[in-house]
């Protein structure tokens, strides 16, 4: 069985069973799923693109959903007994589903271990006691993990390394979207979810605007993720006219681009791959921010800046992200000078992430693991 519940942990999900089917090819697998997943030849138990929700509030009046969902995959692992249950990121569902499945004696494997390093490491304890194989993919986490007790963690590299190329160059990008290629590209990825879009998306258009008075050369770029619609983007922008958009495209929209603002996630780690230049940016409800932010223990919100070790992508949280302030440190990365220092510090980055082959090499100590236990 293997469970998911949100884009990027789809994405990841789908690698790992397409490597495990490449290594063995009569493996089945069912559990919950996004779209990668299910195109991955994964059954669905449950369906996991309505799960992918963030915050106290909106979780909480989701929860219904999320108990319906919890029940059917537990009775469905419970009566089909899989060889082995593998629950990728997804923390605060997937650490419930872990202990109730292995208090039943099913083997539980961690893809994508939680990020228990930035807040409430505490649940540290269900990793040793309902996980048997830990599987981090950041360079930092399995020593974390160890020196906390947990032995049985595995560093596999992160699924992006390698991975993200560009389908075609800034030229060709740019004749597909009626762009100038002399001229700076600013790309904007406002997020996955609709909460996202909602909060990030206006200040991003603010500052689009100003970008726009200042610098009517800039050309700027809404990436539009998978999992959302040009439609209800265009919604949300209002005012906003002329505006190029894009969708399927936010790897060659980063490659093509300048400087680009990125909601905080894992899209930060393909901007690092990239090489583009960036503002990480992020805003929540204001219950949220005052609940949960408090409880963050890491001195960096966005990813890139976690591996880097320090900061080197300026973080734009909550009230801090306006599109005065956004408009100014975009402005800031486009300085030749400023951008090729930029550019250095994310290809170090880059290099830290492990060699390609991440899911490759997931398979096959799972494969292993499951060798040594059946």
């Amino acid at each position: 069985m293997i469970v998911a519940g949100e884009p990027s942990g789809d994405a990841h999900a789908a690698a790992l069973v397409n490597a495990l089917k490449a290594k063995q090819s009569q493996i089945e697998c069912f559990g919950a799923t996004g779209p990668l997943m299910r195109a991955a030849g994964v059954e669905t138990v449950v369906n996991s693109d309505e799960l992918a929700i963030m915050g106290i509030l909106e979780v909480a009046q989701a929860f219904p959903k999320f108990l319906a969902a919890f029940r059917k995959l537990k009775a469905a692992a419970i009566q089909r007994s899989p060889d082995a249950v593998v629950l990728v990121d997804w923390p605060e569902f997937n650490l419930r589903l872990a202990t109730s499945l292995h208090r039943r004696g099913l083997k539980v494997i961690y893809y994508i271990s939680p990020q228990l390093w930035a807040w409430r490491p505490r649940r540290i304890d269900y990793i040793k006691r309902d996980v048997d194989l830990l599987l981090s993919i950041l360079p930092f986490e399995a020593e974390w993990y160890k020196s906390r007790g947990v032995e049985h963690v595995e560093f596999v590299g992160h699924p992006l390394a390698g991975e993200v190329r560009p389908r075609i160059g800034r030229t060709e990008f740019s004749q597909q979207h009626n762009l100038d290629p002399q001229k700076p590209i600013v790309s904007f990825l406002p997020g996955s979810r609709r909460k996202e879009l909602e909060r990030i998306l206006p200040p991003m258009a603010d500052a689009i605007r100003k970008l726009r008075t200042a610098h009517p050369e800039i050309q700027p770029v809404i990436v539009v993720a998978p999992s959302r619609t040009i439609e209800e983007t265009r919604e949300i922008l209002l005012s906003l006219n002329s505006i190029t958009m894009v969708q399927g495209q936010t790897r060659e929209a980063l490659a093509a681009s300048d400087a680009a603002a990125i909601t905080s996630g894992t899209a930060t780690l393909e901007g690092a791959l990239l090489e583009t230049p960036m503002v990480v940016v992020y805003k929540e409800s204001a219950v949220n921010w005052h609940t949960l932010g408090r409880l963050i223990t890491v001195p960096h919100y966005g990813l890139v800046n976690l591996v880097a070790g320090t900061k080197i992508a300026t973080e734009l949280m909550q009230n801090e992200l306006t599109g005065e302030r956004l408009a100014g440190e975009l402005i800031q990365l486009l300085d030749a000078k400023t951008n090729l220092a930029s550019r250095e510090e994310l290809r170090r980055v880059a290099s830290k992430l492990g060699e390609p082959g991440a899911s490759e090499r997931a398979a096959g100590i799972i494969l292993q693991f499951l060798k040594t236990r059946i």
